[in-house]
């Protein structure tokens, strides 16, 4: 047993009128010695459970990322740069949750792929099925689509992201100090405050533009506040679906963006899908094959039930990179490259990448 873990354990566990928060340091410690397993199953299970019900503070989600950082993959900077209104555009890392969605169809992967068409990279993290929704996990949709991100090293993730401007960290692979965490959430049956760190992992050394998810207002404050004390100056956040970076149709999506000093310059961006002819109803998930077969169709530029969830987030996202000059610009934009089938060469450029990066290494074995 860790007479120093026991100690911070007093501390966030102690209740209302007697326990005090972590500072960062000891935050940052904590999630060492949890990622170590230097603490015993007993003091991580233990601290998991405080934690989630005393709330972490910005300063103990900083000193999480700080342990990630120290302890986690990071791919190295790069530059992508095909689209010449925008040369060195910053890398979108998008958090979404890792226990993947069970209710609504995600439109993540056609999302990044619009993205990395016009020149924006683009980096998703994340594992397997996972506790506690155990929903369908992005690592599922892209390898349906053709690409064996599980299987790549991170060193070859990082020549994909160079050459066709899309990565995936995948946590069993390339975080395995961070997998037998997993299981805690099962047992538990809560997101422990490490999954509202993931959301706001970034998993880079360069310029990012990070994107979160969150269900809970309250999220977004401790996102600004994380963020700004880890000096991160780039952050948008999406009210989205199940929590993800998908903006809904059947309500007002809420974003909010800020650059710089986020605590101060912060703007709130609401829209109204019906004033854009866009469609009121998200598409409900029925089974695995189901998603796969509406994102493959909506790829290939076809307009079936997901069709105006599609062009939301393509037309919104295609905007805020810079790259329309508005909303409705950036919905006739992602509607182009959908049809004309720009995304779907994308695609299978970024399979023949894929593939020829696994190829490389398996006869370099040879």
């Amino acid at each position: 047993m860790s007479q120093l873990f026991r100690d911070f354990l007093k501390k966030i566990g102690s209740g209302v009128h007697t326990g005090k928060n972590l500072s960062r340091e000891e935050s940052a410690q904590a999630m060492v010695m949890m990622l170590e397993q230097t603490a015993t199953p007993a003091q991580i299970g233990a601290f998991l459970i405080a934690h989630r019900i005393k709330r972490p503070t910005a300063a103990e989600l900083a000193g999480i990322l700080d342990a990630f950082d120290r302890l986690g993959p990071k791919l190295e900077s790069v530059v992508v740069s095909p689209n010449q209104s925008l040369p060195n555009p910053p890398v979108m890392v998008m958090g979404h949750p890792y226990d993947g969605r069970s209710r609504t169809v995600p439109v993540a992967p056609i999302t990044a792929l619009i993205l990395a068409t016009v020149g924006i990279p683009v980096i998703h993290h994340g594992g397997d099925r996972m506790p506690t929704k155990y929903g369908i996990p992005l690592i599922d949709l892209w390898q349906g689509l053709g690409l064996p991100f599980a299987q790549l090293s991170l060193t070859q993730n990082q020549a994909l992201l160079q050459k066709s401007g899309l990565a995936f960290v995948y946590l069993p692979h390339h975080f395995k100090l961070a997998l037998p965490l997993v299981e805690y959430r099962d047992q538990l049956g809560k997101r422990p405050p490490i999954a509202s760190a993931e959301l706001i992992w970034k998993p880079y050394q360069g310029n990012t533009h990070l994107i979160a998810g969150y269900v809970h207002p309250p999220s977004e404050e401790r996102f600004q506040e994380t963020l700004t004390l880890r000096n991160q100056n780039r952050l948008t956040t999406i009210k989205g679906l199940e929590g993800s970076c998908d903006l809904p149709l059947s309500r007002t999506p809420i974003i909010g963006t800020g650059k710089g000093n986020l605590l101060e310059n912060w703007e709130r961006i609401l829209i109204h899908p019906a004033q854009y002819q866009l469609g009121t109803h998200d598409l409900a998930i029925e089974s695995f094959e189901q998603c796969l077969t509406e994102i493959k169709a909506a790829i290939a530029g076809k307009a079936t039930a997901l069709w105006d969830g599609v062009l939301l987030n393509g037309g919104f996202y295609l905007w805020h990179c810079g790259v329309a000059a508005n909303l409705a610009a950036g919905l006739t934009l992602a509607e182009q490259l959908l049809t004309q089938g720009q995304v779907a060469q994308k695609l299978a450029e970024i399979r023949e990448n894929a593939i020829a990066l696994l190829n490389v290494h398996e006869i370099a074995e040879i």
